[in-house]
This record gives C-alpha cells, sequence and structure tokens, in this order.
C-alpha cells in the first residue's frame, strides 16, 4: 500500500524518537537511584549492583539520548534490564504483570532491538561514521 511506503521512508526518525524517548525515561531511573531525584518515597541505598545499576542506567541513558555508542551500549543495557528481571522480579512471581517487571522486559527488548537497528536519526554515531 502507498501509505506504508511513505511511512517506511520515516523510519531512521522513528528509530531516533524510539531511542531518545526510551533512553531519557532510563536515565530518569538512572537518576532517581543516584540523586533521589525525581524524589522517591523508597530511596535506593546505593551498595554493589545498585550502586552498578544506577551508574549504568544514567550514563548509558546519556549515551543512548545522543545516539553515541549506540550498539554496544544497548548490548550492555539490555543484559542489565535481563540480569534486573531474573534477580529482582522473577523471584516474586512468574508473571511479569504480577512481578513488576514488564518495564525491565520492554527495555531489554527495545535495548536488543537498537543493537540490531542501530541508533536512526539524531545520532552521534551517524557523524562518527562519515
Amino acid at each position: 500500500m502507498k501509505l506504508f511506503e511513505s511511512l517506511a521512508r520515516c523510519q531512521p526518525q522513528a528509530l531516533g524518537v524510539l531511542r531518545i524517548m526510551t533512553a531519557l525515561q532510563f536515565i530518569e531511573h538512572g537518576s532517581q537511584k543516584l540523586f533521589n531525584f525525581p524524589i522517591s518515597d523508597q530511596p535506593h541505598a546505593l551498595t554493589g549492583l545498585t550502586l552498578t545499576a544506577a551508574i549504568l542506567e544514567f550514563a548509558g541513558g546519556i549515551l543512548l539520548a545522543l545516539g553515541l555508542f549506540t550498539r554496544p551500549v544497548a548490548f550492555l543495557l539490555a543484559g542489565e534490564m535481563a540480569i534486573a528481571y531474573f534477580m529482582a522480579h522473577m523471584p516474586r512471581n512468574f508473571f511479569p504483570v504480577n512481578n513488576g517487571g514488564d518495564l525491565a522486559i520492554s527495555f531489554c527488548f527495545i535495548f536488543l532491538y537498537l543493537v540490531f537497528a542501530g541508533a536512526g536519526a539524531f545520532a552521534l554515531d551517524n557523524r562518527r561514521s562519515a
């Protein structure tokens, strides 16, 4: 169909917007752990894995938002989300909707998609390879 063919021309821009919006949400998770911003009712104790996750989420989110080193960063963050799911969510309940892990799964698979699809439009990676 003509409509879908014309929409396909916007694929790099749509991918870029998906990358940026996902990264901004991910940065928020890291900043809440690191700086308690946005303010949380239950601030995180920054030890071991929580500190590592906070740094990955904040720094990795910034790199993804900029579209810098997108594929390796997305691969690393997908792994982080898989580990987070199996360590923190799955033990609570088998079903993601009941264990609060649906966001971790969504982040994981969006990041995996970015590993294969690349950064899309609006990315510093596009300037590096030119």
